[in-house]
């Protein structure tokens, strides 16, 4: 099982952060990406609806032979991962919106929180905000549209960029310090995302803490791989392919995406 890939799923492309992330960490696993680009965005579908594509998800990547996946949604994560950790036997690791180092690295104690309205509407986040933030004010932005514009191949166009404004702007009269990113789409708008906030300001994502994770799990398990042959790694999408070979070039990976019919 040590040769055995790491499997990623997301409701598209944003995943591939957490991904790029997990490979600086842990360079000789192999790795298969499911970008379930066709049902994007997760964040505007039912608790139910969510669970049924993670399960798919799931299943497909345990008939790639995955030793560990990697829910690498935040929607996904809050609606579904404690059903797929009790129904399936593999180990999950989840994302959650970093609110906890944003909350204790506040000197204005107020931070903003960027995601999508699935997670903002999730049991998990407001039990972490509940844990974490007390006496911080949190100010919370769905993001509406940004997947779709990602998804788009809109990444880096003035449109991306004035909509990001205009989600903003409220955090920014309330003098946040921390913008949380929530949804792993996001940290994809990071260039731009620079150009619009005030250097004080400072964007807290959880790809590091993920890469952690997983590097923790799999040495427990004794599942690291320890083979010295080049590692193989698959990325795979129901969107279009064009697009997913953009965004690896722009994350600086071979683009090589393969096509998966829904």
């Amino acid at each position: 099982m040590r040769d055995a890939p790491i499997g990623f799923f997301d409701s598209g492309l944003g995943g591939l952060t957490v991904r790029q992330e997990v490979l600086h960490l842990l360079n000789n696993e192999n790795t298969v990406y499911l970008a379930d680009s066709a049902h994007a965005p997760y964040g505007e579908k039912s608790h139910h609806e969510i669970l049924d594509l993670s399960r798919k998800n799931t299943e497909w990547l345990i008939g790639k032979g995955c030793k560990l996946i990697v829910v690498a949604c935040n929607t996904a994560t809050t609606n579904a991962i404690g059903v797929l950790r009790r129904e399936y036997e593999l180990p999950f690791i989840g994302i959650e919106p970093a609110i906890k180092p944003a909350a204790l690295g506040s000197e204005s104690k107020c931070v903003g929180v960027l995601a999508t309205r699935g997670t903002l509407s999730s049991a998990l986040f407001a039990n972490t905000s509940r844990m974490y933030a007390a006496g911080i004010q949190v100010i919370e932005q769905e993001g509406e549209g940004l997947v779709g514009l990602i998804e788009s191949g809109n990444l880096k166009s003035p449109r991306t960029k004035a909509h990001l404004q205009a989600l903003l702007s409220p955090m920014l009269d309330a003098g946040i310090d921390h913008l949380v990113l929530g949804c792993t789409h996001y940290p994809l708008l990071i260039p731009q995302l620079k150009e619009i906030l005030p250097d004080q300001v400072k964007i807290v994502d959880c790809s590091l803490a993920v890469a952690l994770q997983t590097q923790a799990v799999l040495s427990g398990k004794d599942l690291l791989r320890t083979a010295e042959t080049p590692p193989d790694h698959q990325v795979y999408t129901n969107g279009d392919p064009a697009i997913a070979n953009q965004m690896l070039h722009w994350l600086g990976h071979k683009p090589n995406v393969l096509l998966l019919q829904d």
